[in-house]
Formats: C-alpha cells, structure tokens, sequence
C-alpha cells in the first residue's frame, strides 16, 4: 500500500519487497471463518480481490476449506475501510452481486454513514452501496450489543471513530475479533501509538484493556493484519 492507500498484490514468488515504490508499506490482509453450531461466519471481507482465473480470492479460500459462499450465514465487519469490506461485493459479467447471497451483514450503522459521507481513498463505495440497498444488513445500534444472543459488539473507535470489536461465545470457546484495534500479536504485546490511528492513545489503551481481559477470560485472538500468527491465547 502506497500514500495513495492504494492495494498492489504482492506475490512472494515474482515479487521483491525491495522493489516496493518508497514509503509504502507491506499490509497482511486475512479474513476469517469461523463456524458454530449456528452459523457459518465470516470476519471481514478483504479487499475483493481475485485470482489469475477470475475467480473472487475469498470464494477461493472458502471453497479450500470446504464451503461454499452460499454456506455463509453471517458476515461481521469491524469497520468499512476498504481493505477490510471491498469483499463486500463483487463484479461478474457487468452485474454487481453481494460476496455471500445468503449471509446477515452486521453493519455498526454511524460507520455506514460516516464510510458514505467520507468516501475515497479510506472507503470503496462502489462496493459498499450495493450491499445498503438490499435486506441482508443487520444495522447495529448502541455502544454495545448482542446479536443472536452470542456474538457481543461493541463500539471501541480508536482506529477510525465508529470501529466495533466482536467477542463470539458459544458456551465452548470465545474468540475476539478486534479488527483493526487489534490488528497483530506484537501488538498486544507493546504499547505504543500507531500513527494510522484516528485515535491513537485510545487504542493503545484499548489493546492493553483487550490483552488483560482476554487472558483472564481465556479469549482465542484473531488478528487480521498478522499471517504468521493468525489465532493466539495471551
């Protein structure tokens, strides 16, 4: 990602990083499945991007994994900046359809309105509309709440103002999701002030909040910018 804040792909085998254009950075982008006796779930979208055959990188991944994006049944987004809700929907054939036909998007609703209002280069609205226009957005209201009596959100700001964390428990296990508040493992582990952030001491105090608490409780971590460790107990 450049200072344009535009994504190239980067193949580790063509690709050199020494080549990258100066200042930009090298973003790890992963969403996430996770699956209950209740739902199919998806954890951010990614960027949308596709394979050499056309096919959705998403679906791709899915399909590895033995699903299907019909399969879906709950989409969660931290927050709409385009590297983590591009995946949103799709292009085929000149029709724009919605990456998971069958999925619940939750959707923290002054996020939807302050992506519409603020727009490029932070947000792709070209793939956030097409979603606001159909019944698949569960609009999530409140500084926090329950969604199917499971899934907890709840309004943390800190890397853009109405960022939202997820905690998914089951009665077995509990995952947290911090999106982009709590983005790698290294992170949880030093404190110190992003500069990417809307507000950085927020969510540096937040990490420290997220780490202790998570211990204590025995939290599972996804972090979505951190491929080498992906799910991590602290």
């Amino acid at each position: 990602m450049g200072h344009d804040k535009q994504f190239v792909p980067y193949n580790p085998q063509y690709d050199e990083l020494s080549k990258r254009p100066e200042g930009s950075l090298h973003v790890e982008i992963q969403p996430f499945l996770v699956i209950t006796e209740r739902d199919v779930i998806i954890l951010d979208t990614g960027l949308g991007f596709h394979t050499g055959d056309g096919v959705l990188q998403i679906h791709d991944n899915l399909r590895e994994q033995g699903y299907q994006p019909s399969d879906v049944t709950k989409v969660l987004l931290s927050h709409l900046h385009k590297d983590h809700a591009s995946g949103i929907s799709y292009s085929e054939n000149g029709v724009t359809k919605i990456t998971f036909p069958n999925a619940e998007y939750c959707i923290y609703r002054k996020e939807a309105d302050y992506a519409l209002e603020k727009g490029l280069p932070s947000y792709q609205i070209a793939n956030i509309e097409p979603l606001l226009r159909t019944a698949q957005v569960r609009w999530l209201d409140g500084e926090e709440g329950i969604v199917d009596d499971y899934i907890r959100f709840t309004h943390s700001g800190g890397h853009c103002p109405y960022h939202v964390v997820y905690l998914i428990d089951d009665g077995e296990d509990k995952i947290f999701f911090g999106g982009d508040v709590a983005p790698q493992l290294k992170q949880m582990k030093m404190r110190y002030i992003a500069k990417y952030d809307y507000d950085g001491k927020k969510a540096m105090a937040l990490r420290a909040e997220y780490a202790e608490r998570g211990h204590r409780e025995g939290w599972q971590f996804l972090f979505y910018h951190d491929v080498k460790t992906p799910v991590a107990t602290l």
